[in-house]
């Protein structure tokens, strides 16, 4: 027997509006801008030029959606984006993104005397570089590639030959296959002297033992003295393992640049929290030329439907962006409004330790908004104040306790662990052990297996591969 069961299901559903902000919401100052441009490329209502302010002239005034929409009140606001920073120079304070990475290697291939067929595999070796710079995939495979998704026909000896000469290119080290070709790469471009030479001996023949730190083992090998030993090695330290590293290929490989969504001052003891405009439009609903679209629909009753049909189309359309817009800002300025009193000492003095512990569920709960918007006005912004400018996201950390019971920031712990680190005799490097018991010495409680986490997400080695001469 068949059992039949009703049962009720309750399902949000946004309104087209709230789709509208959440998308607004997480774009950054420069994407919004892109943003509001195809907008009113879009949506002919939609007017950016400058207001006229005749308000004896009924045709020229802005006017707000209710007025040719009854059946769709709106706030009684004007719908006139207007409510940013008073700095509203699209010049003010941008820091350009480095140059792409690929895109600086395609440059000095430009200016090679190369034909188009050696010009298209080394434009194909560039492209298969990964972030640090290094070409993984091995030779055969790649003449594989070049044939299947170029349709370049080669083979390894003309591969290896145009690979030789992007390894000509800057940054010194760019192409190489693996660590020890990378570092061999910058040694052979140095002036050959004694400690030059020995580091590619050393390289060449013991590699692996140099990783290892087994100095007593490559003297003995190489015949070295202590002082040519570690002479070698001063050199080698200061070669750059990730040369892709030194350009940055965000947003795409195209170089960009980073406009400060919030500019935050500190003057006379108080901080000034704005949003600046820059180069964003302000938008309006142009009520004439809805008017005109209406005037110019045919006599038809058909017709005329029609026209009314893409007319409130189009406004409430225009209605939905320019009221996400406000609420966009709104979003944005309370949310950051929030962190910055979160943090007041830290923004008053620039100083790390000020720092506290901060989650997205912080700002939530001063904020009411749910944690989701939260993350999405973080994503992608950025704050310029008296001591740099810096991502929303670097803000926010966790936190454990010290030895008093109050709660510190994870950022602290790192920075506590590394002068740790930096202070301890190179010779007799510290374990984690005993970087436990320097962190209880500098009053902070930090159990073994953090030290281990926090010093891998630092980049410190352990303390055998730490060991100096």
């Amino acid at each position: 027997m068949l059992k039949q069961e009703l049962g009720l299901k309750q399902q949000q559903k946004l309104s087209p509006l709230q789709i509208q902000t959440i998308k607004i919401i997480e774009l950054p100052i420069l994407e919004l801008e892109q943003r509001i441009r195809k907008e009113l490329e879009e949506n002919p209502v939609l007017d950016d030029s400058p207001s006229e302010k005749k308000e004896d002239d009924d045709e020229t005034r802005d006017v707000s959606l209710n007025e040719i929409n009854e059946d769709d009140p709106i706030p009684s606001y004007r719908l006139h984006v207007n409510n940013y920073g008073k700095d509203e120079r699209p010049q003010y304070n941008t820091f350009s993104v480095k140059q792409s990475f690929t895109q600086s290697l395609m440059e000095q291939l430009g200016f090679l005397n190369l034909n188009k067929h050696e010009h298209d595999i080394a434009a194909f070796l560039i492209g298969s570089l990964d972030d640090n710079g290094y070409l993984s995939r091995g030779i055969d495979n790649l003449v594989d590639d070049m044939a299947f998704k170029a349709n370049i026909d080669t083979n390894e000896e003309e591969v290896l030959k145009m690979l030789k000469v992007i390894q000509d290119f800057e940054p010194t080290g760019v192409g190489a296959r693996d660590l020890r070709e990378c570092l061999l790469l910058q040694l052979h471009s140095l002036k050959q002297d004694e400690a030059v030479t020995n580091a590619i001996n050393i390289l060449t023949n013991c590699f692996q033992d140099f990783s290892n730190r087994h100095f007593q083992r490559i003297m003995s090998r190489l015949g070295l003295t202590e002082e040519q030993m570690k002479k070698a090695t001063a050199r080698i330290v200061k070669l750059n393992p990730n040369p892709g590293g030194q350009i940055d290929d965000s947003y795409n490989d195209q170089a960009q640049q980073i406009v400060p969504d919030f500019v935050l001052t500190y003057e006379d003891g108080k901080l000034d929290l704005t949003m600046p405009r820059f180069s964003l439009p302000e938008i309006r609903v142009n009520k004439k030329y809805a008017e005109l679209l209406m005037e110019a629909a045919g006599s038809s009753e058909r017709q005329k439907k029609e026209a009314a049909t893409f007319v409130k189309q189009k406004m409430d359309s225009a209605k939905w962006f320019v009221e996400a817009l406000k609420q966009r800002h709104n979003t944005l300025m309370s949310t950051m409004q929030a962190i910055v009193d979160y943090q007041t000492e830290y923004f008053q003095t620039g100083d790390e330790s000020f720092l506290k512990p901060m989650v997205l569920k912080d700002i939530a709960e001063r904020t009411g908004f749910d944690i989701s918007t939260i993350s999405r006005v973080v994503n992608s912004k950025y704050i310029e104040t008296h001591f740099g400018i810096f991502p929303l996201k670097y803000f926010f950390s966790e936190g454990l306790e010290n030895q008093e019971g109050e709660e510190v920031s994870t950022r602290e712990l790192k920075k506590v662990l590394q002068e740790c680190v930096d202070a301890e005799d190179k010779h007799k490097p510290l374990t984690d052990d005993q970087l436990v018991a320097e962190m209880e010495k500098r009053g902070y409680k930090v159990a073994r297996r953090t030290i281990a986490k926090y010093r891998d997400i630092l980049g410190i080695r352990k303390a055998r591969l730490r060991k100096e001469l």
